[in-house]
């Protein structure tokens, strides 16, 4: 059966520049045809006029590339109208499109997932032209693009240390004794299976850091009321997100604002003052949202006012001495911040940096080490338990061994997308935009 032809808008809907609508599929020929009056070359990009295919009247002058297959982003015939970023050109050349037989729009991510099928992506590329997208700091963007080729890189390498190892265990299983139908592993095959799975572990244990980098880095700021939390929340983002007031007791809901702190996204929260009894119900629910703030936060920040200071009731709490301006300031008050002149925010950017531990070290050897999404640690242990199931303990038949090692090859092969359930895919592409 013969692939369909979709559309979609590729850049953004609201009014712009230059609006890009994309075609891919077997009829991009009689769209050419249709919707111009001259041909264009291939991958060249002509200005030509584009028409409305039932009374060639003018929809607009622009930009038309025309990528045959299977030199394009989907390996499909494709082409690209650029044309001017009014709202009115868009809907109208959308719907010509439309009105074309055998066309229909573009399910979200269709075009990448076109792409992966015509053998033009990978899963590892998907997910990171997905993260690029996505990405709002340099760090998120450095990981998406360096961090899946070093990982592709990492799993070559490890398939062919693991194919290496199938070969020397089915080569026992074919030229070993008739009668061996137990044996033991040499120890050098023993080692290589074990350094293997260990390398493979210590990448999937970089998940943590590798997703506060991808998603957000949580960090809650608990204090007492009147504490200085909010003008807090207000330095740290550099702009002013929550009300501020002398008096205690205004903030009583959970403020969220993200920053880019030298890279690293972190979503803080402001909340609602603690203290030990609550003057209304407004006021106990706010502490409330306050404490389910701290449990799911990276990090809490306790703000300890100078002029007022509280102890934090969880030694696990990173204290902040709110309020420096106001001195004078105890013997162990050691991290120090005015909201007002700014002294200390620098020192508290570092202290939360080198708490999700996000190391300079790791900023200057790229992201070789780093696993940004839950599928690709998943896939890295399914393989390492594959691994230590191959070396076992004492006696095991040959062929459960390299049973195991294929195991292991398979999780290895899901990673970049040769083996990828349904769901899985599903759940990939549905985090793209429509048009890409």
């Amino acid at each position: 059966m013969e692939a369909e032809t979709i559309f979609a808008l590729s850049s953004g809907a609201a009014r712009s520049g230059v609006a890009v609508i994309r075609v891919s599929g077997p009829a991009v020929g009689e769209v050419l045809a249709l919707f111009l009056d001259k041909p264009v070359r291939p991958r060249e990009a002509t200005l030509r006029a584009i028409r409305d295919p039932r009374d060639g009247s003018l929809l607009d002058r622009g930009l038309v590339l025309h990528f045959p297959a299977p030199h394009s982003f989907t390996g499909e015939d494709v082409v690209e109208f650029q044309t001017h970023g009014s709202v009115a050109v868009m809907r109208q050349l959308l719907a010509r499109l439309s009105d074309v037989p055998g066309l229909r729009a573009a399910l979200p991510g269709e075009f990448t997932r076109r792409a992966w099928l015509g053998g033009r992506m990978d899963l590892l590329d998907v997910e990171a032209l997905s993260d690029t997208l996505a990405a709002e700091t340099e760090l998120q963007r450095k990981l998406a693009l360096d961090g899946s080729r070093r990982l592709r890189g990492m799993s070559a390498e490890w398939r062919r240390a693991l194919m290496g190892l199938r070969a020397r265990v089915e080569a026992e299983i074919d030229f070993g004794d008739e009668g061996d139908v137990l044996d033991r592993l040499d120890s050098e095959t023993e080692r290589d299976i074990r350094h293997l799975a260990e390398a493979l572990r210590q990448a999937a244990s970089s998940l943590r850091i590798g997703q506060k980098i991808r998603t957000g880095f949580r960090v809650a700021i608990l204090g007492e009321p009147n504490a200085g939390k909010s003008s807090l929340l207000n330095a740290l983002v550099d702009r002013d997100v929550a009300m501020t007031s002398p008096l205690p007791g205004t903030t009583r809901d959970i403020v969220e604002a993200v920053a880019d702190l030298d890279g690293l996204p972190v979503i803080f929260m402001d909340t609602a003052g603690l203290r030990s009894s609550a003057a209304d119900e407004l006021e106990a629910e706010g502490m409330r949202r306050s404490m389910r703030a701290g449990e799911s936060a990276d990090l809490v920040i306790w703000a300890s006012a100078i002029d007022s200071p509280s102890k934090p009731f969880d030694t696990r709490f990173l204290v902040v001495n709110t309020k420096g301006d106001l001195g004078p300031r105890s013997a162990d008050a050691s991290l120090v911040v005015s909201s007002k002149t700014g002294e200390g925010i620098d020192s508290l950017t570092k202290e939360i940096h080198r708490r999700a531990g996000i190391e300079r070290f790791d900023l200057e050897q790229g992201y070789g080490a780093l696993v940004a999404h839950e599928r690709h640690a998943q896939c890295l242990l399914r393989a390492v338990d594959a691994l230590h199931r191959a070396i076992g303990h004492g006696a095991i038949a040959m062929d459960i061994r390299a049973e195991e090692l294929r195991v292991a090859c398979d999780a290895l092969d899901a990673l970049v997308g040769r083996i990828s359930p349904d769901d899985v895919l599903g759940e990939i592409f549905s985090r793209f935009c429509i048009g890409k």
